[in-house]
């Protein structure tokens, strides 16, 4: 374990203009990444089971998903990295640490992409197994409702949680896994996308469920993100979104002509 000294606590609290620009630069990044995807994905929209594309298509358009959605969400844990390696830069007469900031984001982002990888190899080999049971028109509307429930039931476990507690705890975070260099860095980057993902994947299962290439549940997914990892009272973000996936499961199961923006 690797022990972070000299970055008192109380500075954290405080805002200087690396911090905001970091701000900035994360929620411009992201607001590109929401244009670009949304021009991407127009037209491809045809509710849970579309498809997705090439497997060029699909990394590129996953990455600019998790750009967008992500981002915003991750802004305490960049704007600590950034503040804890600006004062161990400035006992060092370093500069600004921007390469070891782009570094971490890129990492996380890199553990992101291989997560829709995983999920990209999983549909192809359902489609590619055929089977029946799984089209809407038979079984289809049960499975996705399954799958958003199942998210729902996710929401309440002790791994959930113990994810969730890392990706709100930034400071904790890096004082029990900090590592030096650029190449630190990217590591970094690497193990907080790991716990992201650990916390989140479920919430991307519903949204494969719903539509990956659906903009408005991209919106959806995004938003349940970053209440339960910004929000002061976690257990009561966690428990809400919880019991929000498990009643829309259940109409996405039986009733899903009553869903909003779910096409078939």
């Amino acid at each position: 374990m690797r022990i972070l000294t000299g970055v008192p606590r109380r500075r954290m609290s405080g805002m200087d203009a690396l911090q905001l620009g970091l701000i900035a630069a994360l929620l411009a990044l992201a607001g590109v990444a929401w244009v670009v995807t949304g021009g991407a994905m127009e037209g491809m929209d045809m509710g849970p089971g579309s498809d997705l594309g090439s497997l060029s298509f699909f990394v590129g358009a996953w990455v600019m998903m998790m750009a967008a959605m992500m981002l915003p969400s991750i802004v305490p844990m960049v704007r600590t990295y950034g503040l804890v390696q600006r004062s161990r830069y400035a006992r060092r007469g370093l500069g600004e640490p921007t390469a070891a900031i782009v570094a971490f984001v890129v990492g996380y982002l890199v553990m992101w992409t291989i997560f829709g990888l995983a999920a990209y190899a999983a549909l192809g080999l359902m489609r590619a197994l055929e089977i029946d049971a799984f089209s809407w028109n038979a079984g289809g509307a049960y499975l996705a409702g399954a799958v958003i429930i199942a998210a729902g039931v996710y929401q309440l476990t002790p791994l959930k949680d113990a994810c969730l507690s890392r990706c709100r705890s930034p400071l904790d975070f890096l004082t029990e896994r900090w590592r030096d260099g650029v190449g630190g860095a990217l590591r970094l980057g690497l193990e907080h996308g790991a716990w992201c993902v650990g916390c989140c994947w479920a919430l991307m299962a519903a949204l494969f469920a719903l539509s990956a290439m659906s903009v408005t549940w991209m919106v959806f997914i995004a938003a349940l993100v970053a209440i339960e990892k910004l929000l002061p009272r976690k257990r009561l973000a966690n428990r809400g979104i919880a019991a929000l996936l498990v009643v829309l499961g259940l109409a996405v199961a039986f009733t899903p002509g009553s869903v909003p923006a779910l096409m078939r």
